[in-house]
């Protein structure tokens, strides 16, 4: 359906469900992966958003490595259910039906701020706003996890703790992956479970990039898709996650405050008492689950399910968690180690034959210099990714023998292969607290995220307090 088409059909809906005779203008496609669409637009005085996945397609909830995700049905029915409980949610103004043609959705009122937190943080502009997250923060979900699960549509199920880890641990093995961090990870959630607790609902991707944020703060909570029932520290935790922080690694909950201020800011909202331990161990979950996740995107490109070059970038983004763990376990005094050795190589040779990572390097230039400035819209963004790729191989190419050499050579002098050390630290037979161990777990997590992502922000910080050398 070409946008002519789609914009005639939302058009015919919106007369007919709103009873009103206004045109449809500015039809706009938000954001879209292989399935979900979102798409802004005016009808009359009315900015309004539709939300939907086309006739013939299944939504995407698998790569979000998920137990499951609710129907845009369900959704439209909790985000009402929501704003009615005093959740700052959009209204929702009409859902499509087989008469519109347009497959599965609803439209609601498009609520006006920004959503990238890369505009947000630090910009002047939003300083009241940021400045008030913390609170509106605790509040949103304090009003959450307080209603009445009699309310809620069939659709949402109440998921136990050991199930949700169980399913990221199939999700993982069936991908055959070997990330020591992830292994041991698995190893310590399993022996900390926390003791089950009353369920309630949870929003389930509570997180800066999910909230329209105007000048004043919170003008309304997003993407409902996960929602489900359970701990409410999993969302708690789940806005304190590292990959949630955007560049401001020390400002644990979001990007903007510490754990401790959203803490003692949700304990006032919700009345309720935070037990640390179960915070950090939904801390641990969430950090592995995105790890988990971006694995199994990064498989999505490899089966054909996305096969679209994004997918296979954020694939390698599975790194960032490994050092978001490592740093984690080391904070909750689980392991600790002297400084180690580690340097990048140089990225471009000065003598010899042309190297591959030159030519690649010649690609970024070329697509940097021939490519992008005349790109716009979605083709500028395609190239970004692409350069982004070029560079991830670039490193690789440079950097990627040498670190599997040294990798190899650390094994070695434990007599053990890399399986087998991922089985050990999983089985329990190998333990962190070995300093030989965990200095191998923190060198080969540096290597590895310094060829995938050398700008994240998890990086400087483990740099810093694990090496002698610096990058």
């Amino acid at each position: 359906m070409n946008d002519n088409d789609l914009a005639k059909k939302i058009e015919a809906s919106c007369r007919r469900q709103l009873n009103d005779s206004a045109a449809i203008a500015n039809l706009e496609q938000l954001s879209g992966g292989a399935s979900m669409e979102s798409w802004a637009f005016s009808f009359g005085d009315q900015d309004m958003v539709l939300r939907r996945l086309p006739e013939g397609l299944v939504s995407e909830q698998e790569d979000t490595a998920a137990i499951s995700a609710i129907s845009l049905d369900a959704q439209a029915d909790l985000i009402e259910i929501a704003r009615n409980a005093g959740v700052r949610a959009p209204q929702v103004l009409a859902r499509l039906t087989d008469e519109d043609g347009m497959g599965q959705g609803f439209m609601m009122a498009r609520v006006a701020g920004e959503t990238l937190p890369q505009k947000i943080l630090g910009n002047p502009d939003y300083a009241v706003a940021v400045s008030r997250l913390t609170s509106q923060c605790a509040h949103e979900l304090a009003a959450i996890h307080a209603i009445s699960i009699d309310l809620l549509p069939a659709e949402i199920q109440s998921i136990d703790t050991p199930d949700l880890l169980s399913f990221q641990e199939e999700a993982y093995r069936a991908l055959q992956a070997a990330i020591p961090a992830y292994d041991y990870a698995f190893r310590w959630l399993e022996d900390n479970i926390p003791q089950a607790q009353e369920p309630k609902l949870l929003h389930a991707d509570f997180r800066m990039g999910n909230f329209m944020i105007d000048k004043q703060g919170i003008g309304a909570v997003l993407d409902w898709e996960l929602a489900h029932l359970g701990d409410p520290m999993q969302d708690l935790a789940y806005l304190c996650t590292p990959s949630w922080r955007f560049g401001y690694y020390d400002k644990e909950a979001g990007g903007f405050d510490s754990a401790d201020n959203m803490i003692a800011a949700y304990e006032k909202a919700s009345s309720t008492t935070v037990d640390r331990n179960r915070f950090n161990w939904w801390l641990v979950y969430n950090t592995l689950w995105w790890g988990v996740t971006c694995l199994r995107m990064g498989h999505s490109y490899r089966d054909g399910t996305v096969p679209i070059l994004e997918r296979t970038i954020i694939g390698r983004r599975a790194s960032e968690s490994e050092i978001d763990l490592l740093l984690q376990f080391e904070h909750m005094g689980l392991a600790q180690g002297a400084p180690v050795p580690f340097k990048t190589p140089p990225l471009l040779p000065e003598h010899g034959e042309v190297e591959y990572a030159e030519i690649l390097n010649a690609l970024i230039e070329w697509n940097k210099d021939k490519v992008m400035p005349s790109a716009k819209g979605h083709a500028l963004f395609e190239a970004r990714v692409a350069n982004n790729a070029l560079g991830i191989a670039q490193r690789h190419a440079a950097w990627g023998q040498q670190y599997a050499e040294q990798s190899g050579a650390r094994l070695a002098s434990m007599g053990i292969s890399a399986d087998a050390f991922c089985c050990a630290l999983r089985g329990g037979s190998t333990a962190i607290t070995d300093p030989e161990v965990w200095d191998h777990m923190r060198l080969t997590a540096l290597e590895r995220l310094s060829i995938d992502q050398p700008k994240y922000a998890g990086l400087k910080v483990a740099l810093e307090k694990w090496t002698i050398d610096r990058l």
